[in-house]
Order: structure tokens, then sequence, then C-alpha cells
């Protein structure tokens, strides 16, 4: 799996944590909106325009005297407010105004120095009175009392100024909670509703050729991966079912192999001597090695009962099964054991073959001269050695591949050596080849020991 491949986890967390994280936004947006109409949030009233402007444009003159300036402020609000009116006052009682003043805010004057800001209004009796605000505000002369009408609007800068302030007083902190929650919750959901495919991966990971019948677990798999885990299973029944076609024609054709073999074995042992009834005998051995070792691998593919094997007697019987085929090549077969018994557990049948093997490759590729020799060793297992031109180093790591040959040497199917890796990982062993001490090559087939 490459890193670069993105990760479905994570993906579903941004995208539940985003999606999460805009409908809190829209939500905290249309909670701020509604408090915000209803004034239970925040309330901005069109006079905090006018008195903003009326401050800004206050003066006082070489007497000391209050006068007003013209600015851009005030000129707009006169513009959007013909009737604009107001009452200016300083700590020290001098006043200035402009406009109508309605006839009930002519004479608060300093009565009311000592409150902040007020709002005054009333329809009692018949009689309006015009609303009004009166605040206490800072000026470029100083601190100043403003009384003015409610009328006009609320500037957009005002109106962004405000939003501002709510936004990163109370939605901004809200939202990153709400993201640092999210980003803590968000992938345990996901891991548990990813935790019903752990089994799948476990049961995948189980997949070999040697375990037939293995379907991934569809128990507690979301709706929406079952028909993945339900066509990953139908595949797997028809590689199951291909495989044991596959094993039953190897096998077949193993056995029909068998009888023209031996009845051209028989016809062969009717000739009288000579070296082409040698040849031909060699080569009825090899087709006869190759249908067994057809055989040999479907045998590897059923489970074996070990039981206690004694390498010695292994070794042995198959020395003396194929020394007249080696004497006939021009060898002298040796067999050598430090002890009596090398055992471990396994299977007799699969452990002659892997030996046979190894002597016949020996007999095929010795180069008809010298001593194949067969040694057992509790240290060292079981070791073929010849005497032949060798391995060369860069092929020693391929020639157990199946189907590989030596380019320079024609004879086999690639299988053997195959084969003999198979039964040796079968047997918890290995196998590998070495140059031997006459420069020929060494094959050494060692398996864990009995207790």
């Amino acid at each position: 799996m490459s890193l670069r491949q993105p990760s479905l986890r994570w993906q579903l967390v941004w995208r539940l944590s985003s999606l999460q994280a805009v409908f809190l936004t829209v939500l905290a947006i249309l909670i701020v909106a509604a408090l915000w109409v209803t004034g239970s949030f925040v309330s901005l009233q069109p006079e905090d325009e006018t008195i903003d402007a009326i401050a800004q444009s206050i003066a006082r003159g070489e007497n000391g005297a209050l006068t007003l300036s013209q600015t851009s402020a005030l000129a707009a609000r006169r513009a959007e407010l013909p009737g604009l009116w107001f009452v200016v006052r300083d700590r020290s009682g001098a006043t200035i105004a402009a406009g109508v003043v309605p006839q009930a805010y002519a004479s608060i004057g300093g009565a009311l120095d000592g409150i902040g800001q007020a709002r005054f209004g009333s329809n009692l009796g018949g009689n309006l009175v015009p609303a009004a605000r009166l605040q206490w505000v800072h000026s470029p002369v100083g601190e100043v009392q403003i009384l003015t009408g409610v009328d006009g609007s609320v500037s957009t800068s005002r109106v962004i100024a405000a939003a501002s302030i709510v936004f990163f007083s109370a939605l901004l902190p809200l939202l990153v909670v709400t993201a640092i929650a999210t980003l803590v919750a968000a992938p345990l959901v996901v891991r548990r509703a990813f935790s019903s495919l752990d089994s799948a991966v476990a049961r995948a990971e189980e997949i070999d050729i040697n375990r037939q019948g293995t379907r991934l677990p569809d128990e507690d798999v979301p709706r929406e991966i079952l028909p993945l885990v339900g066509a990953v299973n139908d595949a797997l029944a028809r590689l199951d079912e291909g495989y044991e076609r596959q094993k039953r024609l190897f096998a077949h054709l193993a056995h029909e192999w068998r009888t023209p073999l031996a009845i051209l074995q028989a016809r062969l042992d009717g000739l009288p001597p000579s070296p082409l009834k040698e040849r031909l005998f060699e080569d009825t051995v090899r087709l006869a090695t190759l249908a067994e070792q057809f055989l040999d691998l479907q045998r590897l593919n059923y489970r074996f009962e070990p039981t206690l094997i004694n390498l010695v007697d292994v070794a042995r019987h198959v020395v003396s099964e194929l020394a007249p085929l080696a004497i006939a090549a021009n060898y002298e077969p040796c067999f050598q054991a430090d002890e009596d018994a090398v055992e471990i557990f396994g299977d007799r049948v699969a452990l002659e073959r892997a030996v046979t093997n190894l002597v016949q490759n020996a007999i095929h590729h010795g180069g008809r001269r010298g001593g194949i020799t067969v040694h057992v060793g509790r240290a060292t297992g079981i070791t073929v050695t010849d005497e032949g031109l060798g391995v060369p180093a860069d092929e020693r790591c391929r020639i157990f591949e199946p189907f590989h040959r030596l380019e320079s040497r024609g004879k086999g199917f690639g299988l053997g050596l195959n084969l003999v890796q198979e039964i040796a990982l079968l047997h918890g062993g290995e196998v590998y080849v070495m140059e031997g001490p006459r420069g020929g090559a060494v094959f050494r087939l060692s398996f864990p020991l009995a207790e």
C-alpha cells in the first residue's frame, strides 16, 4: 500500500468535520440574527449615528463658547433627516442647539447631568412627544451632553463593526470549541464504524492457495460495503473451483503418464545392453520423475498428520534406491551418517521425494564423474554433494523458482528443486545451495529437530 493513496477514514473525518462546521456556522448565524432582530442580543439605534456625527462636529470658539463645524458626517445626517434637531451642553453649562427643538425638551438643561444616557418619548393624554435620546459622549472639546431625535438609519460600517464584535466575541469561540470537539469525536465514530471491517481484513490476510474455502465474513459489515464483500467471495469461489479443476487435471495427467512409461521401461529392459539403452533408460526415468513430481505437487496441497521420522532411514533408503541409476551414469554413490537417528516430525513420502530430487539433480548435472555423497547430521540435516560444475553464484537464489533452469544445462523441467523447497517450507525447514569442496554443488536440506 502506497502512502500517497488517500485514507478513506480520514476523508470521512474531514468531510464530516467540514459539514458539521458549516451547519454549526449557519445555525449560529441564524440564532444571532434572530436575537439581533428581536433586540435580545445586539441593539443598533439610528440615533447613535446622529450623536457620533454631532459630537465630531463640536468645536470651541475663541471666547470658549461651543460652536458647530459643518462636517461631512453631519451634512450627510442633515441630508437624510431634514428635520434634524439637537441640543449640545458641556459640563460648564454652555449650550448650542440646531433645528427645531421640541418644546418638551427645550428646558431639560442641567437637570439630567448625572444620567449617562436616557431615552424619552410619550403619547399620554393625547399629547404626542417625539422620541429623543440623551447621552454623554466624548468630543474634540471634551465630554458633552447631546440630546437629539431618534430618526434615521444605521450605516453599513456600523453594522459590520457590530457583526464583527458578535462574531469574534461569541460565534468564533463557539466554532473553535465545536471544531475541536468534532476533530476528537469524528475519528472515534469513524473508527467504530470501520471496526466491522477489521475481521474481513484479517480473514483476507489468511487467503492462501493452500487454504481453499476461505471467505470474507459478512456479519456486521455495513450495507454499503456488503456488495464488495459478496463480489470478493464470489471471486474466491470461482478461483477455488478453477484451482480444483487444475489439480484434478494435473493428477489425471500424471496418472495417465505412468502406464505408457511403465510399458516403455519394460520394453527397454528386454533390449540387449548398450550405450543407447542406458541413455533411453535415463530419459524414461526423467519422464517418470516428472510424473511423480506432478503428483507430489498435488499431494502437497493436502495437509498431513506429522509423525516422527528418522532422516537417516529416509536418506539411506533413497541412496539404496537410486544407487543403480548413479552407478549406471558413472558415479560412485556414498552414504554417510554421523549417528543412527536424526528425528523430525513430518511426512515420510514427501521427505523421500525431496531427497530423491536432490540426488537425481546431482546425477543429471554432476558431469558423469566422481562421487555423489549423501550426508546426514544433527547440525546439518541432509546434504547432497556432487563433483560437477556447481551452480553459479548469481543463480543460487533463483534456482529454486518453478520452471527455472540453468541456460547451460538443458535437462530437467525446473520443478524438482522447487518441489524440494516447498517440502522444506512445509516442514518448517529450508534448503540452500553452496559450492562444494571440489567445485561441485552442495545442497543442504535442514529441518527443526524433534524434541
